[in-house]
């Protein structure tokens, strides 16, 4: 991080808090006033991401910045602990750290300072946590160097700290490496490491976008816990729930500048700009279903509602027309079934554990069959099954009334088209040496028998259809050549996600399997891919099996719903019968969750 030492003129200053549990008369833990970030590229050239931002965070105050991917809310608070980056350049008429200059601050002061006096909780648990070792020796090592010299202390606090955050049977868990623990345990891990030694400032990025409503709704309580015990949080969230229920003041970011700050409540409940209503517009819920999200959802639908009745496409068989409100369940028939499906794995400790029980389901051509459930719940190894991916001890997966799980692996690949999957990180199931056109091509290729072209001829006319074909799957889903053009790296996380579906589409599938595909998207981009995914069903009849911990998303989206817990169907019905009157105590305590988080949120 390279410090500039010229001045700059405030855009806007966010003033310190009036009374309340922040204590404004002392004076702040964090100090900052126009601060400025700028990246260099190889050639020298420089971006400018952070444009004058100033905030102040007392002890006792949970401050919340929110806004889309690349607004450079992440860029301020790893500036706030010294993780700007390489290549970044960073100015500000003042940046103090709990008393400290962070201008001045060397590698070896921050080695010092964080883990112990500021906690840092990311986003990306798996690329956080050490592959190499335990979760346990990873909090055992942050409690080690900040004083904890006894070995048994430190077991016995790992253990404490996992269970705080909700971490089922911690002791096995405290063994085990993140590659062997789902997303939101490893979320969980990475948040008992920042807290471990009880930092006065804790730096929050999406801490919570892993997890569960419920298991969410404990975190916060423990954050709410620390702040109410002085610890101060800088919290970085496209969670307009998380922010309500934990934020004291929110600064809006848009591009690099603040375009809007207030309390909590004032920015929720009465947004003054139009960028933040535009984002609260975007949040899905129960209140939106039926309706696109986005400007550009609505005009596009209402695009082909004028041309309906020249060039309405024909939907598949089954389906009926796209265009209309969809037909009962009963009427159209089962894509997919899955019948008594049950699934054990033997744990750390040698004990066999059942993670899927009895599980059956059907998934109706054109329709959303949503599947929702906390962590560990079975969601996620019944989708798998359902793709054919693991075979299941017992029960059976249909396609279309043909048995599916059963066939042998030769079997199923001549029908692997028909069922195609979305997961929530495109990037990791992406070839990085591939372009966006390859990675499609290869997705239509899928199933071409080697050799099947007699000359060069042919392979050259076969290779430039891949390419126009590619090209119209790229623009369906709202990509352009330059986005085919580039390798997956760098793209946005939004179109990364377009592509991903794309890929999907490719062999025109009969099932589309979304495994928590937008928990990680940034509201305005998540309401765009929300958006993407309900045209491609009213335009094709695309069937979705929507996977999701996020209940609004869920209910948006879904026709029917599954509810799941500790790997059984505990309730299964219409979407807005299930949410609005739900009859399984477990379903009741959900619902009951998302209520109390959403409660500040207009």
């Amino acid at each position: 991080m390279t410090t500039l030492t010229d001045t700059a003129t405030p855009l806007l200053t966010d003033p310190a808090p009036e009374g309340g549990a922040a204590g404004a008369a002392s004076r702040p833990l964090v100090e900052v006033e126009n601060l400025n970030v700028w990246f260099s590229d190889a050639h020298g050239r420089r971006s400018h991401v952070v444009h004058d931002v100033s905030v102040q965070i007392h002890a006792g105050e949970c401050v919340a910045i929110i806004g889309e991917s690349g607004s450079g809310k992440s860029v301020t608070a790893r500036t706030l602990i010294g993780l700007t980056g390489p290549n970044s350049h960073v100015r500000a008429d003042t940046a103090t750290a709990l008393g400290r200059d962070i201008q001045t601050l060397r590698d070896t002061d921050w080695r010092s300072i964080r883990g112990k006096d500021i906690g840092f909780i990311l986003q990306d648990a798996l690329v956080s946590l050490d592959p190499l070792r335990t979760v346990g020796a990873e909090i055992g090592e942050s409690l080690r160097l900040h004083g904890v010299r006894d070995r048994a202390e430190r077991a016995a606090r790992v253990e404490q700290l996992l269970a705080e955050v909700g971490v089922p049977e911690p002791h096995l868990v405290a063994g085990q490496r993140p590659d062997q623990l789902s997303g939101g345990l490893r979320q969980r891990a990475l948040i008992a490491s920042a807290i471990a030694n009880h930092p006065s400032l804790v730096v929050a990025d999406e801490p919570t976008t892993a997890l569960d409503v419920t298991v969410q709704a404990q975190v916060l309580d423990l954050l709410a816990q620390r702040k109410a015990d002085g610890t101060a949080i800088l919290l970085i969230s496209h969670d307009f729930s998380v922010v309500g229920r934990l934020a004291d003041r929110v600064l809006v970011m848009q591009g690099g500048w603040i375009v809007e700050s207030g309390t909590a409540a004032e920015v929720l409940e009465n947004p003054q700009h139009p960028y933040t209503r535009q984002l609260l517009d975007a949040v899905p819920s129960g209140h939106t279903k039926g309706e696109y999200l986005t400007e550009e959802g609505r005009a596009r639908a209402a695009a082909r509602a004028t041309t309906a009745g020249t060039s309405q496409r024909t939907a598949p068989a089954g389906v009926g027309n796209p265009a209309e409100p969809k037909d009962e369940a009963s009427q159209v028939p089962a894509v997919l079934s899955a019948r008594g499906l049950t699934k054990s794995y033997r744990g750390p400790d040698g004990r066999d554990r059942t993670v899927v029980r009895d599980v059956s389901f059907d998934v109706h051509a054109g329709r959303t069959l949503g599947i929702v459930g906390e962590s560990g719940s079975g969601k996620s190894t019944t989708a798998s099954m359902a793709l054919g991916f693991i075979a299941p001890d017992a029960g059976t997966v249909l396609l279309d009334g043909a048995p599916w799980s059963e066939l042998s692996l030769a079997g199923r690949r001549s029908r692997r088209r028909e069922v195609t999957v979305v997961y929530q990180d495109p990037l990791s199931s992406f070839d990085p040496r591939w372009s966006g056109e390859r990675i499609l091509t290869d997705a239509l290729d899928a199933g071409t028998a080697p050799g099947v072209f007699a000359s060069s001829r042919a392979r050259r006319a076969h290779r430039q259809e891949q390419s126009e074909r590619a090209a119209q799957l790229a623009r369906l889903v709202g990509l352009t050549p330059e986005h085919l053009a580039k390798h997956p790296l760098r793209l946005s996380g939004g179109q990364r996600q377009r592509l991903s579906i794309a890929r999907a589409l490719a062999p025109e599938p009969k099932v589309v399997v979304l495994d928590e595909a937008v928990s990680a998207l940034d509201v305005s981009v998540q309401a765009q891919v929300l958006d993407l995914l309900t045209e491609l069903q009213e335009t094709l009849g695309t069937t979705y099996l929507f996977i999701s911990h996020d209940l609004g998303v869920i209910h948006h989206m879904s026709d029917e719903i599954l509810v799941m817990k500790d790997g059984v169907a505990v309730e299964h019905g219409d979407a807005d019968r299930v949410f609005e009157q739900p009859e399984h105590h477990y379903t009741q305590a959900l619902l009951g969750s998302l209520q109390a988080l959403s409660t500040t949120v207009r």
